[in-house]
C-alpha cells in the first residue's frame, strides 16, 4: 500500500509540474523507452562481447557503461528525489556519453552507431524537454 501511495504522489508531483506545450503525454514514455531499451540491450551487449574478445578497446566499453549508469540514475533523481536540477545535469551526462560512445564505436562497428540514432534523437529531445521543465519550475528546485 505504501508503494502505491508513493507512486501516486510521484505521478501527482509530475502532473503538477509546469511543462511546455510540446511536451508529450506521460503515456508516450513507456512504449518509447521499451523500444529503446531493446536497441540498447542488443547493441551495448554486442559492444561488451566484442570488448571481452579484445576487438573493441575497454575504454570504449567504459563509455557505454557510463551511459547506462547515467541513464539509470535519471529516474531516481527526477522521480525519487524529485530533484529537477540533478536530473538536468544527469540528462546532459546521458547525452554526452551517448555521443561519445557512438563516435568511438563507429570505426569498429558503424551499425551500432546507426541503430542507436533513435536513442540519440530521443535523448536529445528529452534533454531539451528536461531543461524546459526545470526552468519553468524554478520554484521547485529545492523541493
Amino acid at each position: 500500500m505504501e508503494n502505491e501511495s508513493k507512486t501516486d504522489k510521484t505521478k501527482e508531483w509530475y502532473r503538477a509540474l509546469r511543462k511546455p506545450s510540446w511536451a508529450p503525454p506521460s503515456w508516450v514514455f513507456g512504449p518509447v523507452w521499451t523500444a529503446l531499451y531493446l536497441i540498447i540491450a542488443i547493441s551495448y551487449g554486442f559492444v561488451a562481447y566484442e570488448s571481452f574478445k579484445g576487438i573493441v578497446p575497454v575504454s570504449i566499453l567504459v563509455v557505454f557503461i557510463a551511459n547506462l549508469v547515467f541513464n539509470f540514475l535519471y529516474t531516481p533523481l527526477q522521480f525519487g528525489l524529485r530533484n529537477l536540477v540533478l536530473a538536468t545535469i544527469d540528462i546532459f551526462l546521458v547525452l554526452g556519453t551517448l555521443i561519445a560512445a557512438l563516435v568511438m564505436i563507429h570505426p569498429y562497428f558503424s551499425w551500432v552507431s546507426l541503430v542507436n540514432i533513435p536513442y540519440l534523437l530521443w535523448v536529445s529531445f528529452a534533454t531539451i524537454l528536461q531543461c524546459a521543465i526545470t526552468f519553468k519550475n524554478q520554484d521547485k528546485w529545492t523541493t
